[in-house]
């Protein structure tokens, strides 16, 4: 599903990736865990192709039988809206919009008709529990409500992989342990791959796999 060879990052002189190698099956929660600076959300993010790696003609960065590194901007933007799905520490729901309306904008944006896409978003939000909650903004929604609207619109344009960056790192106990558990439940329905970033070691250590991160490198 992903394979990733001697991936590297500079900023200015700052080496943050130092040629990371990874390889991650489809259908699999990976984890990845290390200390502040170890380089984590800079590989999620180029891993989620929000960001480039520094040019070397050695990367390899393959997502779902897709060469990343050989699309033009256009066809980036094309497979990141049908192939990924994010889900952020912060939600990132926008404020004046429903959870119905902030669950459609992807399919939105790959041009399914307004009818299929409230269809799917109601199909979601019912699933997630929320049914009762479509019509409310996000200011009206719990933040655990709120990070259910936002898994949501990551899976409505059935993603082959979903990042997460400290997902629950904004949550209540409970709502993150809610969050743990449905992700192996989507997992188990939808086989989606996850990758996700996370200090929290309760969930770090569910995943299949757990990989640490250190001073730009997978240690382990």
């Amino acid at each position: 599903m992903i394979q990733v060879k001697e991936l590297h990052k500079y900023y200015g002189n700052l080496h943050v990736l130092k040629g990371v190698d990874l390889e991650i099956k489809k259908g699999e929660i990976v984890s990845i865990v290390g200390t502040s600076g170890a380089g984590k959300t800079t590989l999620l993010q180029i891993l989620g192709t929000l960001d480039q790696p520094s040019s070397d003609n050695k990367t390899v960065l393959t997502i779902n039988n897709e060469s990343i590194l050989s699309l033009s901007d256009k066809e980036l933007s094309k497979f990141r809206n049908k192939n990924l799905g994010f889900i952020f520490q912060f939600h990132q729901l926008l404020p004046e919009f429903t959870a119905l309306e902030n669950v459609c904008i992807p399919a939105y944006i790959a041009n399914r008709s307004k009818a299929d896409a409230e269809s799917e978003a109601l199909r979601l939000l019912t699933y997630l529990g929320l049914e009762k909650r479509i019509h409310h903004k996000p200011s009206e929604l719990s933040g655990g409500e709120q990070q259910r609207v936002a898994v949501a619109r990551a899976l409505i344009n059935n993603p082959a992989v979903i990042f997460a960056d400290e997902p629950s790192g904004n949550l209540d106990t409970q709502s993150a342990e809610m969050l743990h558990q449905l992700f192996f439940k989507l997992r188990e329905e939808f086989n989606q791959t996850f990758v996700i970033v996370t200090h929290n070691e309760d969930l770090a250590n569910m995943a299949d796999r757990k990989l640490v991160m250190k001073d730009g490198l997978i240690i382990e």
